[in-house]
This record gives structure tokens, sequence and C-alpha cells, in this order.
């Protein structure tokens, strides 16, 4: 399989068309596999769920799991580089090849009998909440705190073109959490973790940021 940094290397050459189409038969499919797995859950948990099992880092995890990354052939980019998310790329590809070589029925049989089965455990995924953002931002509202996400920076990694963000989490003015990631999304996410996890064990840091919330003036009604 291929994968060009540029397009322009030509059409037979890469794998965009086949990745275009592997994302939305993936989507399909994942939608499936849930909505008969979990009959009794509601659309919010199903939506969440699928997002998280066809995330960019799910899917390179999945490729590097299955073996599909030692087979991929590139060019100009590193195959660390997350910039390119290459080895997911190649999973969707995959099974965009899949689908119109065998069709959508055992696209579906492919991915829950031969991935989920053996690499994914879409019942231990539904367990976990990684959505430290959401709960960061649960925390200050029951506590009344205000907070704010900064992108201090944006940076490259030594020898390649991918951007990193930085962002810094303040907590009544305090500095929390220091998360970098490959969009802003993910680098709030990990700021986010950063402060939930240093909110847990430092305690002096989780006592000034309630003294200080408590001396704010009230205005008058």
């Amino acid at each position: 399989m291929f994968h060009l940094k540029n397009s322009s290397f030509g059409a037979t050459a890469n794998n965009e068309r086949l990745e275009y189409l592997g994302d939305a038969v993936l989507g399909a499919v994942v939608a499936d596999i849930l909505y008969e797995h979990f009959s009794n859950k509601h659309e919010g948990f199903l939506t969440v769920l699928r997002s998280r099992l066809v995330k960019r880092e799910t899917l390179n995890r999945l490729a590097s799991d299955i073996g599909l990354s030692e087979m991929v052939e590139h060019y100009g980019v590193s195959s660390t580089a997350h910039n390119s998310y290459m080895c997911g790329n190649a999973f969707e590809a995959l099974v965009g090849a899949i689908y119109l070589d065998r069709g959508y029925s055992y696209c579906v049989r492919f991915i829950r009998n031969r991935v989920f089965a053996d690499y994914l455990d879409i019942d231990e995924v539904a367990s976990l909440e990684n959505n430290f953002k959401s709960r960061l931002i649960e925390w200050c509202q029951k506590r009344h705190l205000d907070y704010s996400y900064d992108v201090v920076c944006e940076k490259c990694e030594d020898g390649s073109n991918t951007t990193v963000f930085v962002s810094e989490l303040y907590i009544e003015g305090f500095r929390c959490g220091y998360g970098e990631g490959y969009t802003k999304k993910e680098s709030q996410q990990n700021a986010s973790k950063s402060a939930l996890e240093k909110l847990n064990v430092d305690k002096d840091l989780y006592s000034a940021i309630i003294k200080k919330n408590s001396e704010k003036v009230v205005p008058e009604t």
C-alpha cells in the first residue's frame, strides 16, 4: 500500500480515494455494530462511542496491531509523524478496498470478528471515561470556579513539518495543567488530564484555588 505526502505523485500510486471511501464505510459499519451490540443505549452514548472507535489515534493503533503499518510504503514523511496519520489512513484504505472487493456485509464481519474481537474490546472502551476536558469543566462548574485554556505556542517536531500545539490550563488564575498535542483539541485534552492528576495529589494547590474563589466579591442584588 502507498501513502504519498503529495498527491501530485499520481492518482494510481496513492490511497486517497480509498481512504475517503473507507472512512465513510467504517463509520457506517461501526454504527451498525454498536446499534446491535448496545441495543438499550441511547443515541448520545452510541455517537460518543463511535467517535472514540473511529478517531485517528484508535485507527493508528489498530493498523499497528494488525501489522498493517509494516506494509505501508511511504515517501517523504516519517512513519512516526502524527500529522500524517499514515497508519490510520492506511486502515481506512484497507476498509475501502475490502468494501469494493467483498461488499458491505463482509466489511461488517471483518471489523466485528477480525478487528474488534481480537484487538479492541468495545465494552471496555465504552466503560472508559477519557474526555478529560469535559470532566475538568464539570469539576470546575460544580465548584463555581473560573477556568481558561490558552494555546501558548505552536512548534514543529525536530526533523519534520509536524505542528505540535501547546496548551496551558488555568483555574482561578493558577496554572494547573500543561498539554501538547497534534491538534488544539488534543493539547487541551492533555492539559485537562494533567490538571486532574495534579489536583488529585497537590492539596496545597487545591486549597489555594478554593480560597481564592471564596474571596471573590459577590455583586449585590
